[in-house]
């Protein structure tokens, strides 16, 4: 069992801004690029709802291909008839209250074909919330400023791979951020992303 204080980390508010900024997304922008170089704004969309999926399936301990396939497997998208922009927050709810049971953070469960306890992939969910918001952000040009606490736990998640084992990130090398930076920037810049990154003009 995880500790109490990794159990109770309140998935809500960071899947809130993601549902919030896919709202924003303006249909003129689905081809435009991402932070993701391998993923343009409306496949960043369908990671997040498979990811959404996904990381409820390990919450309920119910393993199968959604927990099973490693991340880039396949290269996600959505449909053409908008039908994502329902789909999206409700996939997002349906996270957030898997992931308020205690039962969801004990044990041991599946994600991306890695299995791992259940305390940690919690924090990982959070993770893949603040930072695939922050791509979705950048690439659409809407404002972004996830919770404090959100991006603490990201951070002291991160950190420990960029000091001990950089080659080993599942990120990427981190990109060097001056210590006294935004901690969203320090963030990003563990993730292997520059903090700065923009949509070519």
């Amino acid at each position: 069992m995880t500790d109490d204080v990794t159990r109770m980390l309140d998935l809500g508010p960071a899947a809130a801004r993601v549902a919030g900024l896919a709202e924003g997304v303006r249909d003129g922008q689905f081809g435009g690029p991402t932070p993701c170089p391998e993923l343009a704004v409306r496949n960043l969309l369908g990671h997040l709802i498979g990811l959404a999926a996904a990381f409820t399936d390990a919450g309920r301990k119910d393993l199968g291909p959604s927990t099973a396939t490693p991340p880039g497997t396949i290269v996600p998208d959505i449909d053409d008839e908008g039908s994502w922009r329902t789909a999206l927050p409700k996939v997002m709810d349906g996270l957030v209250a898997t992931w308020q049971d205690p039962a969801a953070w004990e044990g041991m469960t599946q994600a991306g074909g890695v299995t791992l306890p259940a305390g940690q992939t919690g924090v990982v969910v959070l993770n893949e919330l603040v930072v695939h918001g922050w791509d979705l952000a950048r690439s659409t040009g809407q404002p972004y400023q996830p919770a404090p606490a959100d991006l603490e736990a990201c951070h002291a998640m991160l950190a420990p791979f960029a000091e001990h084992h950089p080659a080993q990130s599942p990120f990427g090398p981190p990109v060097t951020v001056p210590a006294d930076a935004p901690l969203l920037d320090r963030v990003i810049g563990l993730t292997g992303r520059d903090p700065h990154w923009q949509p070519a003009s």
